[in-house]
């Protein structure tokens, strides 16, 4: 895929794609979802998150070296392409549009169901209509835009962690609401040990928990549209995985010293009850407001990223050309419409299609997600391979312990693959994700995609 700028704004400035990656992955699981990896893997589940950070860190690294070298808005999809081969390129591009589209589907759908506590009246399909039809036209107008949605959506969502954080602490440590007897953190001990059902508790809740980080990636579709990304992108990736860190970490581990693991998840979500325990009296209403404003931002950055990537596509040959013209904003408008289209079906189809199906297609996409990172830690090595010790000695920014810390991500990855047979959940993926990469694959050769010429990105209409 080309290597070089075609017509695209840099308008994202450092703090935009900051809380752009933050809030692609800070979504509506961290809120409502944690409880069930709670229930699996007991207070033991911060050593499931520990673990997977590291990962996330590596994958990001070694992804922020490239972006860094050469920032293209395809990112990791284009790298694929330049250091492995076309096919690659083209299966990580359609497997990482299909992630964003899907979870754009399941963001929306959130909304519609949480807006019915204060409008239960209103059909729910009306306001999943209006939040992909807003997000669209919010990424239409100009990418500068959108990062100013995402900057203060992403906000509300840290603003909610970090106060449950410091007044969760004070209960804790200072006994706040509790008489000022502190409450300590024998709960993490007391009900079973830290690991309650075993290390395999903590083995078979890797996969929710990894995937709870799956989205940071994103930062690297930014890189073409960054002011300096020489610059931003490195003090960007710097700050967010500690950040994300502290969030997770810190969530949980207030949650977890206050509640027994194994009342967590009965009363609803994790973060309502933690609120209602500091005598927050509206803390339903609070933390509803606050998983509307994760799933739109989940559903902004899905957009923003499925935009980019089918741009990237047509641009290449992968995908109809019509996708491959830039507003003179500089927004790939059609390729924007493109992606909010899938979404809208979706919606729709939510009230024809059974549950079971729609889990399928999430099961689908957690598979892929996993993939995409496995792709980014291979296209980097051959990436490595490809320069000379010249242009080795003068990369300003390196991944660390380097080539050991991909082999250490590749190793959990594909452990955790292999982990999730054993769980009937995730099961699923294993089937349904491989089926949806196979079927990309048999378009590749039926359509003669790799003889397609490529387009002249940039051209404005």
């Amino acid at each position: 895929m080309e290597n070089k700028e075609h017509g695209l704004k840099r308008h994202l400035k450092a703090r935009h794609i900051r809380l752009m990656a933050l809030g692609s992955t800070i979504g509506v699981g961290l809120f409502l979802g944690s409880a069930t990896a709670i229930q699996i893997a007991g207070p033991s589940i911060l050593l499931a998150y520990l673990l997977a950070g590291m990962v996330a860190f590596v994958v990001l690294r070694t992804l922020g070296e490239m972006a860094v070298h050469e920032p293209v808005a395809g990112s990791f999809a284009s790298y694929a392409s330049t250091y492995v081969s076309p096919l690659t390129g083209y299966m990580v591009g359609w497997g990482y549009w299909t992630y964003w589209v899907v979870v754009a589907i399941a963001e929306v759908t959130a909304v519609g169901i949480y807006m019915g506590m204060w409008f239960p009246d209103t059909p729910q399909w009306i306001w999943a209509l209006s939040s992909i039809v807003l997000m669209g036209l919010i990424n239409m107008i100009a990418v500068k835009v959108f990062g100013e949605f995402e900057f203060w959506f992403a906000l509300i969502k840290i603003v909610a962690i970090v106060l449950m954080i410091v007044l969760g602490g004070a209960v804790i440590f200072l006994g706040f609401t509790n008489d000022w007897v502190p409450m300590g953190l024998s709960n993490l001990w007391q009900h079973g040990g830290f690991f309650p059902n075993g290390f395999s508790g903590l083995l078979l809740s890797l996969h929710m928990v990894l995937f709870a980080y799956v989205g940071i990636e994103m930062i690297g579709l930014s890189a073409g549209e960054a002011q300096n990304p020489k610059k931003t992108i490195p003090m960007a990736i710097d700050s967010l995985t500690w950040r994300i860190l502290i969030f997770y970490l810190g969530a949980l581990l207030v949650i977890l010293a206050i509640f027994p693991w194994n009342e967590v998840g009965q009363q609803g979500s994790p973060f309502v009850a933690m609120f209602e325990r500091i005598g927050l009296r509206e803390a339903a209403g609070v933390i509803n407001f606050v998983v509307i404003t994760a799933a739109l931002s989940s559903c902004n950055a899905g957009i923003f990223s499925g935009g980019r990537l089918l741009w990237t596509l047509s641009a290449n040959g992968y995908a109809p050309k019509r996708f491959a013209y830039l507003s003179n904003n500089g927004v790939p408008h059609r390729a924007v419409i493109g992606t909010v289209c899938v979404p809208m079906a979706g919606v729709i189809l939510n009230y024809f299609v059974p549950d079971k199906a729609f889990h399928y297609m999430m099961a689908a996409v957690t598979f892929v997600g996993l993939m995409v990172w496995v792709a980014i830690l291979y296209t980097h090595y051959r990436f490595r391979s490809s320069l000379s010790q010249k242009q080795l000695s003068e990369l300003t920014y390196r991944a660390p312990w380097w080539p050991y810390s991909s082999w250490f991500a590749l190793g959990f990855i594909f452990m955790v693959i292999g982990l999730m047979s054993f769980h009937e959940d995730a099961r699923m993926a294993l089937v349904v994700g491989p089926i949806l990469l196979g079927l990309y694959l048999l378009l590749y050769f039926l359509l003669g995609l790799g003889k397609k010429e490529k387009l002249q990105l940039g051209e404005q209409k």
